[in-house]
């Protein structure tokens, strides 16, 4: 999932005050003014995140709903199908999966969240969470496709906070029991001390948690409740990008975009079997083409064996010095006290253990391809 910087006048989450009133550095980032730190500072927040929780206004991001007239889920579910390559149709109520929208090309247009509401009277309706940077061309994509009987509605309402790290369950069930045996990608609507709320297991950061969807005018309420506990800590966007390099998980217009296919940023494991083998949705037959005869590059993770990070946009080199790839995220890890990247390479270097070399201000760093994530990912399973 990603954010993009945008130039024009940036709007503020119902958490601006909030935020301001924690002491955090605001900055421009999806069009909207975002906290990118608090001060307890990037490095220690990430760290606060690996170790306890730490809550995440990701209010930015796109939400909307889809239904159909006749009042079925089945309608809109295979309506979705035409435009994602997961499959729709299986999900359970309280169930949710990662996805793309996808070009004709197969480019990626936009990762999302698909969830299948769970409360009794709305199991008809699927819930959208969507990039902030991409939101308003995802709605247009959908509505262009959008058949008579289906309906979109996009939620100007509703903010999205995030709770994340191991002492997030402990945090959430002293007010919602539920919350502890509630699995990775499973959600409730239900209320949080009196807050209505739509909260699912999931997040971005490789830890497990939660994010919670809730009305504007609650959002402030209910964040107070959570950082009222020792165990959790405000977490800017420095942090967040990070926590999610570490994790191995792509940040759209960055790591995967219009260019890269699902297969070749290493995402098949989200297009379920039957999807692969069947189509049926826009850019499919670059999919099916891909996993056939193997993209000619992969994303890889990508280990500077020096001190210095490897930022976006840096050369990656064979040994013998032939232009293999580039990174696409890079930073430094401080969960590894490492540098730590992500990029794509020439599918035959794209084995773990391959040496390179990074091209920095001119000169050769050496390198070395590894496994992603850097950090386990701890999602509970149940």
């Amino acid at each position: 999932m990603s954010e993009e910087n945008t130039i024009t006048e940036s709007k503020r989450t119902a958490l601006y005050d909030f935020h301001v009133s924690l002491g955090a550095k605001m900055v421009p980032f999806a069009g909207y003014d975002m906290p990118v730190q608090y001060p307890l500072g990037v490095m220690k927040e990430h760290l606060h995140t690996r170790a306890k929780a730490g809550l995440f206004d990701v209010s930015h991001m796109g939400q909307a709903f889809l239904y159909a007239d006749d009042g079925t889920f089945e309608m809109v579910a295979k309506f979705l199908e035409t435009l994602v390559p997961c499959d729709v149709q299986s999900l359970e109520p309280g169930q949710q999966r990662y996805t793309q929208f996808l070009g004709e090309d197969g480019g990626i247009l936009d990762d999302l969240m698909v969830s299948r509401l769970g409360l009794e009277g709305h199991r008809h309706r699927i819930y959208l969470v969507v990039n902030a940077g991409c939101k308003a061309q995802d709605y247009a994509h959908i509505e262009k496709h959008l058949p008579t009987g289906i309906n979109l509605r996009v939620s100007e309402d509703l903010s999205l906070i995030a709770l994340q790290g191991p002492k997030a369950a402990s945090v959430v069930s002293q007010y919602l029991p539920e919350a502890a045996i509630l699995p990775f990608m499973r959600s409730l609507d239900i209320p949080i001390n009196g807050i209505w709320c739509h909260i699912s297991r999931s997040g971005y950061t490789g830890e497990d948690g939660y994010e919670i969807s809730v009305q504007h005018k609650d959002v402030v309420a209910l964040c107070e409740l959570f950082m009222a506990h020792d165990d959790v800590e405000a977490i800017g966007l420095g942090a967040r990008d990070s926590l999610r390099l570490e994790a191995g998980l792509c940040l759209y217009g960055h790591d995967i975009d219009t260019t890269t296919s699902p297969v070749e940023a290493g995402l098949t494991w989200s297009i379920q079997k039957h999807r692969r083998e069947e189509g049926g949705f826009l850019g499919a037959e670059r999919v099916r083409k891909d996993l056939a005869e193997r993209p000619s590059r992969r994303r890889v993770g990508i280990q500077p064996l020096g001190r210095a990070p490897a930022r976006e946009g840096t050369l990656i080199q064979s040994m013998d010095g032939q232009d293999i790839g580039v990174i696409t995220s890079g930073g430094f890890g401080p969960s590894v006290s490492a540098p730590v990247a992500m990029g794509y390479v020439i599918r035959k270097y794209a084995k773990s253990g391959t040496e390179v070399q990074l091209i920095v201000r001119g000169k050769a760093k050496p390198a070395k391809t590894v496994k992603l994530p850097f950090v386990p990912n701890n999602f509970y399973r149940g």
